[in-house]
């Protein structure tokens, strides 16, 4: 008697039965039945999804209150599962199912219900633990265990990734072709499975993908958990990927700037070179070439430094961060690049442009006249237009800051050459004491002019004691603010580095004036960025590059 093929459409209760019977299959005539019957199902599948994909999640259950017994069965049946795109369509029918926003107990345990079989039908474990049943199915296509799994995984991973790529391509002219929530179920669906190295292009996909929704579709757990697999190192996806993880989800972006900053910050670290590598590979200095990344990362910088007043090893992060970012954006395609004032809105454009000048670019003959530019326009910020809001000081001074590398070279400019030093004083003395309050900046910046002229009168002497150049800084330093011991400590360590005698006195006076952590530190982080800037600018001195690295082992092992 020939077999009744006729399948009625949509008609659930006949599958239904089907489904029950094929999943009794114990013989080799009730699988042949399941096979026969394998590319009209799927053509059923199909046209159950075309038919869900118009339908609120909710309307599509009561519409067809045995979809879920149907759809729940075949999602265990293996020979279903390895037929053609049967999988693929079973998926997207149930990310059709999932509501993006439950609103009682019945759809939260539906959407539980829903991950589930999708988790499944990504993962090889369970069928694993039935390998008896699928064996004979799996050996028939030619595969081994392992294989069949890896090549199943793979296959689902191209048909969501093409299904997600045409619609982000055509939604162009057709709006909501997959809907929301069908994306938020896929994303729900890779949370076990977010570290196999087989998602990683789907994972890319669902990150780089906008649908044209006016709010966030894919779902938070799925943003967190990406964002964690990549701060521990275990996944990898492209800068473009991770930049679209950031962009749409603030929370991972703080997360991964402070486990950054956290990261650097409680190891000691010998070089720039290996704070610049750690940065780097972060992905943060590319990322921030978007002025939103930019913007946000530079507020948690800001709120890092004063929560930890300034210690040298956050400046030294930020500062080093910054180099980075800007060769990131001098990288960036001009078509695409965004003008400085987008990363910078509210400060003084040509004070920016000056800051932002890399100190290679230009000769070192050149370095002292773009110092005294800086100063001038800085100096005319400050006191000419008679700033009197804190917050707007606290501003400039941070913009400032995070380019100390033109503030370490003024200090060096002052004893290695011929210059006017009033303009690069008044500078130094403005990043180490900002506030002018009781005539604070103004003392600074007299006693630095005094310890200056009194450097400079040793500076050429080959002979040299510790006593001689104590007792020639303490006679002009009466009064021991903390900016100042700052400003003079730089002055004194640059003096040692470069001058004539200083050699000679350098270790002992170095190990004299370092006896607390945080003078060491301060000392430390100051030689380290020597190191860095004579390592790329090149020291004709051998004398003053061995001296910096002998100062910097030692100090190294007493931090």
């Amino acid at each position: 008697m020939a077999q009744d093929t006729t399948v009625p459409k949509l008609n659930f209760q006949y599958w239904l039965d089907k489904a029950i019977r094929w999943g009794q299959a114990t013989t080799l005539e009730s699988q042949k039945d399941v096979c026969l019957h394998l590319p009209q199902l799927q053509e059923f599948l199909h046209q159950i999804y075309e038919t869900l994909k118009h339908m609120d999640s909710i309307v599509a259950i009561q519409q067809f209150p045995l979809i879920g017994q149907l759809l729940g069965r075949l999602c265990w049946n293996p020979f279903v599962i390895g037929y053609d795109e049967s999988q693929k369509t079973l998926m997207w029918c149930l990310c059709c199912l999932y509501s993006s926003e439950p609103q009682n107990p019945v759809e939260l345990k539906a959407n539980s219900w829903i991950r589930s079989l999708l988790c499944h039908l990504l993962s090889s474990s369970k069928w694993e633990s039935n390998e008896a049943e699928t064996s004979t199915f799996i050996s028939t296509l030619g595969y081994t265990s392992a294989d069949y799994y890896c090549h199943l995984v793979k296959n689902m991973v191209f048909s969501l990734v093409t299904e997600l790529r045409d619609n982000q391509f055509n939604g162009l002219n057709i709006q909501g072709r997959v809907s929301a929530s069908r994306v938020n179920a896929v994303s729900l669906l890779c949370l076990p499975l977010i570290t196999l190295p087989d998602l990683t292009p789907l994972l890319e996909t669902l990150l780089l993908y906008h649908g044209g929704a006016a709010k966030e579709i894919l779902s938070s757990e799925f943003l967190e958990a990406v964002n964690e697999a990549f701060l521990k190192k275990k996944i990898s996806v492209p800068e473009s990927a991770i930049s679209s993880l950031w962009l749409r989800h603030l929370p991972s972006l703080e997360k991964a700037t402070l486990y950054l900053l956290d990261q650097l910050v409680s190891v000691q670290l010998n070089s720039l070179e290996e704070v610049a590598c750690v940065i780097k590979k972060s992905l943060l200095p590319q990322a921030a070439t978007h002025p939103a990344i930019f913007r946000t990362v530079n507020e948690i910088f800001k709120n890092a430094l004063l929560e930890t007043d300034g210690t040298p090893e956050v400046m030294t992060v930020i500062q080093v961060f910054m180099q980075l970012f800007l060769q990131a954006y001098q990288n960036e395609n001009k078509q695409h690049k965004f003008p400085l004032k987008a990363y910078f809105p509210y400060h003084h454009q040509p004070l920016v442009t000056a800051l932002l000048r890399c100190p290679f670019e230009l000769p070192t003959t050149h370095w002292s006249q773009h110092l005294k530019h800086i100063s001038d326009m800085l100096k005319a910020l400050v006191e000419d237009t008679n700033i009197s809001s804190s917050n707007d000081l606290f501003e400039i001074w941070f913009l400032v800051a995070c380019f100390g590398e033109w503030l370490d070279i003024a200090a060096e400019q002052l004893l290695k050459a011929a210059v006017e030093p009033d303009a690069l004083l008044w500078l130094l003395a403005f990043y180490y004491c900002p506030q002018n309050e009781n005539q604070q900046r103004i003392q600074t910046r007299v006693e630095a002019q005094a310890v200056y002229n009194h450097l400079m009168m040793l500076f050429n002497c080959t002979v040299l004691s510790v006593k001689d150049l104590e007792a020639a800084v303490r006679s002009v330093t009466d009064i021991e603010q903390c900016w100042n011991q700052h400003l003079k400590t730089h002055l004194l360590t640059n003096f040692l580095l470069f001058s004539s005698g200083g050699h000679t006195i350098a270790q002992e006076f170095i190990y004299h004036i370092t006896e607390t952590t945080d003078k060491r530190k301060e000392v430390c982080s100051l030689l380290i960025r020597t190191a860095y800037r004579i390592n790329h600018n090149g020291e004709e001195n051998q004398r003053t590059v061995k001296l910096l690295n002998d100062l910097l082992q030692k100090l190294t092992l007493k931090v």
